[in-house]
């Protein structure tokens, strides 16, 4: 175990160091190539198995980012303190707003469509069913028709010898006669359209989503280096930033040494549990408002299975001629026709979509992961000052000497009112 300890202490001091020497420069470079191979297989699989890139885009992207990685981290020093700090930036209020914005990203881009996948499969329903009524109605001027027919050949065959009566009657016909061919072609021709811009629809949507979940990472990745070079700058260049918990935990005790500061690694500051607070209210009113559009998901998806089977039924309709015309031999003329009343569609193939559970169960551990870091925000920030202590220990000799003379002025400060006392 000692052993364990010892190496561990060697490697983190030759991965900090600015200008290693000697050997230390040989275990560094091996430190930078685990470290660039390691991160480069995590982003080929990120890439080709999350993002959906191609096999050859994602080893290609990855071959290059270990490369350039390796030479990053080995020759440039603050750039490694950087790499350095993204992970523990990942548990601060930054890395918190990432993991929100990623939520609701993943709300905008996954369950908001799914509810409107549901709630346009009862359009579909709506639209198929308009469909079935329109078809069923031009296909009823067939039975028209054949009446029509029918009474005029009857009359015809029974008035043979009144020729004006048999050329009106045939008049009758011809401009009575119901032609619904080229309607049924145009509804047609409509319906496919609509078929093919919807199924077009759908595929833009799945591309943009796609697209979105891409830019996402992109924007993920760059946001946690950028937070942290900030983080780096404002250290090296400000002796008063981020000393909020050293001075509030060495504050009060004057036993201590004046050369020496303590630093507090568990205590939590009243400042601090203020501000723990308070992130975790922001977090429980976000995730409130995700749970319950997710909640509204699963809701609309029960009510559109519930209406999805539409009870079609065919009706047939007798219809009675009975005609009386210029004879008597007319008036008891009556046939039945039967009208087969259907509206169900040809081709409706309704689908509803039901929520994703991976999508669900992703949420609910990004909810938990936030929370966690709101715990784990104080210990966070405090690592990533101790990284940059220990790759920039001169600079930190600075900030300890100036929050020294900063104490024990206080002190003396102190003093001086419990004299006048």
């Amino acid at each position: 175990m000692q052993a364990l300890k010892s190496l561990l202490f060697y490697v983190w001091d030759v991965y900090s160091k600015p200008a290693p020497s000697g050997s230390e420069i040989l275990s560094l470079l091996s430190i930078c190539s685990t470290f660039a191979v390691f991160t480069g297989g995590l982003l080929h699989h990120w890439l080709s198995q999350t993002l959906k890139y191609d096999h050859v885009a994602s080893v290609q992207t990855a071959c290059f980012y270990s490369v350039t990685m390796l030479l990053v981290s080995f020759l440039f020093h603050p750039l490694r303190c950087v790499l350095t700090m993204t992970l523990p930036t990942v548990c601060t209020k930054q890395g918190r707003k990432l993991l929100i914005s990623a939520s609701v990203m993943i709300l905008v881009l996954n369950v908001i469509p799914n509810i409107t996948v549901n709630v346009g499969a009862v359009a579909r329903i709506l639209k198929c069913t308009a469909e079935g009524f329109t078809r069923t109605l031009l296909n009823s001027s067939e039975p028209f028709n054949e009446a029509k027919r029918d009474l005029v050949e009857e009359a015809i065959r029974v008035q043979r010898e009144d020729l004006s009566i048999v050329t009106n009657l045939r008049k009758l016909d011809h401009f009575t006669h119901v032609d619904v061919s080229e309607v049924r072609s145009t509804f047609s021709n409509v319906i496919g359209q609509i078929e093919v811009n919807f199924s077009h629809a759908k595929n833009l949507l799945r591309d943009y989503k796609l697209l979105s979940n891409r830019i996402l990472a992109a924007v993920f990745v760059a946001l946690l280096i950028i937070e942290s070079a900030r983080y780096l700058k404002s250290y090296l260049t400000s002796v008063q930033f981020d000393n909020s918990f050293i001075a509030a935990s060495s504050e009060g005790d004057e036993q201590q040494p004046k050369d020496k500061i303590r630093v507090a690694v568990c205590k939590i500051t009243s400042q601090e549990c203020t501000s723990s607070f308070i992130s975790l209210v922001i977090v429980t009113l976000y995730f409130i408002s995700i749970t319950l559009i997710v909640v509204l998901d699963h809701v609309v998806y029960h009510i559109v299975q519930v209406i999805v089977p539409w009870p079609f039924s065919h009706v047939s309709v007798n219809i009675e001629l009975d005609g009386s015309c210029v004879t008597q031999e007319l008036i008891n003329f009556h046939k039945d026709y039967k009208w087969t009343f259907n509206p169900e569609p040809s081709l409706c193939d309704v689908t509803t979509s039901a929520p994703k559970l991976g999508v669900t169960l992703l949420l609910g551990c990004f909810w938990l992961m936030s929370y966690l870091m709101v715990f784990l925000e104080v210990y966070a920030r405090r690592l990533r000052r101790n990284i940059c202590a220990s790759f920039f220990r001169e600079q930190e000799d600075r900030r300890r000497a100036y929050l020294t003379k900063k104490l024990e002025e206080k002190q003396k400060m102190r003093k001086k009112r419990t004299a006048k006392f």
